[in-house]
């Protein structure tokens, strides 16, 4: 038995999580990571070295504060591909698992920050990630998709796009659209994927409204830190 399958019997009551604005993972997505900082490369060493889990969380964002709120639901990763680059730098693909509730945040030594973890909200996560009954509706999710991306001046692979399952279509673009990080939560801790892609295509037919307002500010490049 792999490693990655002995996580899915009994996810560890706590784990290290990585704080980044505009960054979400979901059940069953992949999410690559650019890791520089010192404090996150041990982190990475110590998860590897452990239960090989990290968990993606986002911060409250508030200039005036040094260490920020975290926000109350994340999705915790298994490590895969690591790869260590000649300057120092360590490229990592999590593969999500399950979200979690934040019992309550650790006073710990480490310079990166842990969470005690709730999973109970969400134990059907880690078999799936589809938390629900329902069929998503595509059609006018890939027309929201279209307008946004038209708006933006963008382009996009739609036969590859249409071809992915429901939930991969859905995970995926709830991920990779530069959305506020308020949006980024709402879709993490939506109860099901058709609640999910009906929130998303709501999103994207606001953001395509608002087609002047140019970049989100909140939604930086999340593959690097």
């Amino acid at each position: 038995m792999t490693r990655e399958s002995k996580t899915f019997e009994a996810l560890p009551s706590v784990i290290p999580v990585f704080p980044l604005p505009g960054a979400i993972l979901l059940p069953g997505s992949s999410l690559p990571l650019n890791i520089f900082e010192p404090r996150y490369l041990r982190m990475v060493r110590a998860a590897i070295e452990g239960h090989n889990l990290i968990g993606m969380i986002q911060p409250k964002c508030n200039a005036q504060v040094t260490v920020p709120e975290l926000y109350g639901v994340g999705c915790v990763g298994s490590i895969a591909d690591v790869q260590e680059t000649d300057d120092g730098r360590v490229l990592i693909r999590l593969k999500g698992l399950s979200r979690f509730e934040v019992a309550e945040e650790l006073g710990v030594t480490t310079p990166y920050r842990q969470v005690r973890a709730n999973w109970e909200p969400y134990k059907a996560d880690p078999w799936g990630g589809t938390g629900g009954e329902g069929s998503v509706k595509r059609d006018p999710l890939l027309g929201a998709l279209k307008g946004y991306l038209d708006t933006k001046g963008l382009g996009a692979d739609f036969d590859a796009i249409a071809s992915a399952p429901d939930d991969i279509l859905v995970n995926t673009l709830s991920m990779i659209v530069p959305l506020a990080v308020q949006e980024k939560q709402a879709l993490l801790e939506a109860a099901s994927v058709p609640d999910r892609s009906q929130l998303l295509q709501n999103l994207l037919e606001l953001a395509s409204a608002d087609s002047h307002g140019g970049a989100n500010p909140n939604s930086p490049d999340h593959r690097s830190h």
